[in-house]
């Protein structure tokens, strides 16, 4: 009998991602790619699916498809976040405003349209999964409320209100609001911006800055944040 050669054992991260995409081959090649670099992949083709794999995995990080059949991507993240927070990155074919700030505020962290390239992916996965271990570690420790606009930022808690009520930010909104929080009189560049909050530079980062800015200003305050036209973003003036 031939000799049967032993397979490689890839390093596993001990982290799980789901992976919730109804088209076969983006699946397959999102989790090839994945499990390359040591993850643990499952995948869900629908809705429910992805719902249920959620209760059950309780996965470090979710790559959820926006057009899926049974309930579409946003009604996943409102269910699964609902649950328990947990990062998620959205994938789209549509590129309007509207269904990017929908799936912002329904609880994504970040977002690729597709095409995407796999490897761009898995960095964005791998980037986000430090941030969350960031705030992991500093779980508990004390730091000032800060003022965006109107908003106050507690960085404890990490909760964001207006007057008395609470809004709900992403981990990913959070990190963002309180960078121009803290540094007032600093205006940001998209790629410092990238750099800082989501810890990566890739060439279409800069739409997804854009993008979590509108979002901001719709759940802050269209005054919170202003541009600075031909350099980057800044707190309103006069943000204490």
């Amino acid at each position: 009998m031939p000799r049967m050669e032993a397979a490689a054992v890839l390093p596993q991260t001990g982290r799980t991602v789901l992976v919730v995409e109804d088209e076969a081959p983006i699946a397959s090649a999102l989790a090839a790619r994945l499990r390359s670099e040591g993850f643990v992949v499952e995948i869900a083709t629908d809705g429910p699916g992805g719902v249920a794999a959620c209760e059950r995995l309780h996965p470090d990080i979710v790559v959820l498809d926006l057009m899926l059949p049974g309930l579409d991507g946003l009604e996943v993240c409102r269910r699964i976040q609902a649950e328990r927070p947990v990062p998620v990155i959205m994938l789209t074919a549509r590129d309007s405003e509207a269904d990017l700030l929908l799936g912002l505020e329904t609880g994504a962290d970040d977002y690729m349209t597709k095409p995407f390239s796999t490897r761009e992916l898995v960095a964005r996965v791998q980037a986000m999964l430090r941030r969350v271990d960031r705030q992991r570690a500093t779980s508990g420790s004390t730091g000032e409320v800060r003022a965006l606009g109107t908003a106050r930022l507690d960085p404890t808690t990490r909760r964001a209100t207006l007057g008395d009520t609470e809004v709900h930010l992403t981990p990913t909104e959070f990190d963002l609001a309180y960078s121009f929080a803290v540094a007032p009189e600093r205006v940001f560049t998209r790629e410092e911006l990238l750099a800082t909050v989501w810890g990566y530079e890739v060439a279409s980062g800069e739409r997804t800055v854009d993008s979590h800015i509108r979002a901001l200003r719709r759940k802050l305050g269209a005054d919170s944040i202003r541009t600075v036209h031909g350099v980057g973003y800044a707190a309103t003036s006069g943000t204490p």
